[in-house]
């Protein structure tokens, strides 16, 4: 049976390919997502870095999130997610230079339910450009299945969207 290809190589390789970076920020996944993305040889290249904004307050603070939308709708909602995306982009700016790829992940890992929200409401951010998105994910299994299984469709997201020729070369 074939080796399954690695989305994390397959990614690092696209952005080297085309000159882009990308910046990531965390909140339930924890870091996991910037690590499997570090771990592939070549990663300094295109990863700017990652920022694990765990803690509601730090979404605001550090990337920016609108403090008045996390304050009526909590951490676990689409557009928290799209700010985020968008905000890691220019706070992890290398030499002045934001990252062209912001990804981002929030939402709810368990045991138990965040701001109303169900135990695998997952939200990913996705800014590339003037174009910022949020895919909504429901998952199950316990907290750590969700973790991964965040980071696995965060991969995947980036990838589709460069197979799909929406993102060109960096100029």
């Amino acid at each position: 049976m074939p080796a399954q290809p690695d989305p994390a190589a397959a990614l690092i390789a696209a952005l080297t390919s085309r000159g882009l970076t990308i910046a990531v920020a965390e909140s339930l996944t924890g870091g996991l997502l910037v690590a499997e993305l570090v771990r592939i040889p070549g990663a300094s290249a295109v990863v700017c870095g990652g920022v694990v904004a765990y803690q509601t307050p730090l979404k605001h603070t550090l990337l920016g999130v609108d403090s008045t939308l996390l304050a009526e709708h909590g951490a676990v909602h689409p557009e928290v997610a799209r700010q985020m995306a968008t905000g890691v982009r220019a706070a992890l700016a290398v030499d002045g230079r934001p990252a062209d790829i912001g990804l981002a992940t929030t939402g709810v890992a368990g045991p138990h339910e965040q701001d109303g929200q169900p135990v695998g409401t997952v939200y990913l951010g996705l800014a590339f450009g003037d174009s910022v998105r949020a895919i909504a994910l429901r998952l199950t299994g316990d907290r750590s299945q969700i973790r991964a299984r965040t980071v696995e469709h965060a991969l995947e997201a980036v990838c589709q969207l460069m197979e799909i020729g929406k993102l060109e070369t960096a100029e």
